[in-house]
């Protein structure tokens, strides 16, 4: 199938995975067209080195941008061909997708409606149960992808994992560092990307983050939302290598798109993770020899939120031939 070199498909494949999720919505992600040929690079530039050093998160925010790009091409009606981690010297360089005419995944097309309506709902949830059906459909959306999940529904694992949230949110708050650059990604909408925050009040809110420990606050807070959260839920991986959280990437992706198709929503309470000295508590509390990688609450949301803000999408893609293919 002939391709035009960024042409009206191509462009709409981008813009469905420009939709991923990504920490503080740093969208740090880069497309690189070549015509049927898509690399997908990790923007260094957008990185948050208190927060994420490792660009762990990172990766996994563009393993996200991934999966949507793959259903879009399903829905598409086009395979697509995906080598992760290729063997290259650029250290950015994160997947090669090529597109064509290999049969694409029926299952992977049938999650696109859900890439548009899926949002990080902060809010609490309806007082209503999940259906044990649609958790084994999440746990098999993980496993898909090569990473696992548990459901946390013991109920003092519950409020073990709360009390490590609440210490997470304690420590992070705590550094200076940390708040300076929460702060940083504080912006007014029409910036395109960051932490929504009304234009009026975002100078005043971002000299409180930065100036102020409010770990105790956050951290009560959090642990609540995550105690009266319907579903807990830890995603991990075997490894814990770059190629592990591009992997992790998109099955938290596929997790939370087929959440989306069963009307569920979801946030990250991933605090325990990101303080490299509760990971292991963490682990050991809900007793996995593998690593975690993201703590998610889901549930039914009891009211529609708007889309997050997202960047130019000429800003996150580099043409490298612009002939007719």
């Amino acid at each position: 199938r002939n391709l035009t070199v960024y042409s009206d498909q191509i462009q709409d494949l981008l813009r469905a995975a420009v939709l991923a999720p990504s920490s503080h919505n740093t969208q740090p992600w880069m497309f690189r067209v070549s015509g049927s040929r898509i690399s997908l690079l990790a923007d260094g530039t957008r990185a948050l080195p208190a927060n994420d050093p490792d660009d762990r998160e990172l990766t996994i925010s563009c393993g996200c941008a991934l999966f949507n790009l793959r259903v879009a091409a399903a829905s598409a009606g086009l395979g697509t061909t995906v080598d992760t981690i290729p063997d290259d010297e650029e250290d950015n360089l994160l997947a090669v997708v090529d597109l064509g005419d290999v049969r694409p995944q029926s299952q992977e097309k049938s999650l696109e409606p859900a890439i548009a309506v899926r949002r990080t709902y902060r809010k609490q949830f309806e007082a209503k149960p999940v259906p044990e059906s649609v958790l084994v459909r999440l746990s098999e959306a993980a496993q898909e992808e090569g990473a696992w999940l548990r459901v946390i529904a013991v109920d003092r694992v519950k409020e073990a994992v709360a009390r490590l949230i609440a210490e997470g949110d304690a420590a992070q708050w705590a550094n200076p560092p940390w708040r300076r650059e929460l702060a940083a990604w504080m912006h007014p909408r029409r910036k395109g990307d960051g932490l929504t925050v009304p234009g009026l009040v975002a100078p005043v809110t971002r000299a409180v983050v930065s100036t102020f420990d409010m770990g105790n606050r956050i951290g009560a807070k959090d642990s609540q939302l995550a105690r009266e959260s319907p579903v807990l839920v830890v995603l991990g991986t075997q490894g814990d290598d770059r190629e592990d959280w591009l992997r992790a990437g998109q099955a938290l992706q596929r997790l939370l798109l087929t959440a989306c198709v069963d009307g569920l929503q979801a946030s990250f309470l991933n605090q325990p993770i990101q303080v490299s000295s509760l990971r292991p508590r963490l682990q050991q509390v809900i007793e996995s020899a593998g690593f975690p990688q993201i703590l998610l609450r889901l549930g039914y949301p009891t009211k529609k939120l708007p889309p997050a803000p997202r960047r130019q999408l000429d800003d996150m893609i580099e043409i490298v031939n612009r002939a007719v293919a």
